[in-house]
């Protein structure tokens, strides 16, 4: 099995490939606990010809920084088929309601995430101490490289954290 590596943008074009991909996953599981061989999912060994046909902005910037611009000499696009279940069911903003403390959130004004970040934003019912910072111009993949995006999320968290961290914490 080949899959991409799961985010709400994939869930949400991949809809309709959820029951054969659960299948999938339930089969390698089993071979898993029946003592088989471990299956892997998420080969990164794409051309750039491939990564331009990505169908999201976000992935094909990610493929570029993660295996090729900025890729750890032991880090890989793998991980076990059978974990696929895990992260399909997991849900980052679930019980977001219980952050009581300051909360700053970050995005790019055009990341394909950002829906996901408005998402938890409005969930984080805990706290009134909150704000939602816009990049201008900044997709998701750019917030973590790009000098001007990179210095006005440091113009955002440097001054939340001296305002929230207790005196003399870092």
């Amino acid at each position: 099995m080949r899959a991409s590596r799961p985010c709400s943008c994939a869930a949400v074009s991949q809809l309709n490939t959820v029951q054969d991909r659960l299948r999938q996953v339930s089969q390698a599981r089993a071979q898993e606990v029946a003592g088989g061989e471990i299956l892997y999912s998420g080969d990164a060994n794409l051309t750039d010809e491939q990564i331009a046909k990505l169908p999201f902005e976000m992935y094909r910037q990610g493929y570029a920084y993660y295996w090729t611009t900025h890729a750890h000499p032991n880090a890989t696009f793998k991980y076990t088929t059978s974990s696929l279940l895990d992260l399909m069911r997991w849900d980052a903003t679930d019980q977001l309601d219980l952050i009581d403390q300051p909360l700053l959130m970050i995005a790019g004004s055009k990341a394909d995430s950002l829906y996901m970040t408005k998402d938890a934003f409005a969930k984080a019912t805990g706290t009134k101490d909150k704000e939602l910072f816009e990049i201008k111009g900044a997709t998701h993949i750019e917030t973590y490289w790009v000098p001007k995006y990179v210095d006005a999320a440091m113009g955002k968290l440097t001054p939340f954290f001296a305002r929230t961290l207790p005196s003399g914490r870092t």
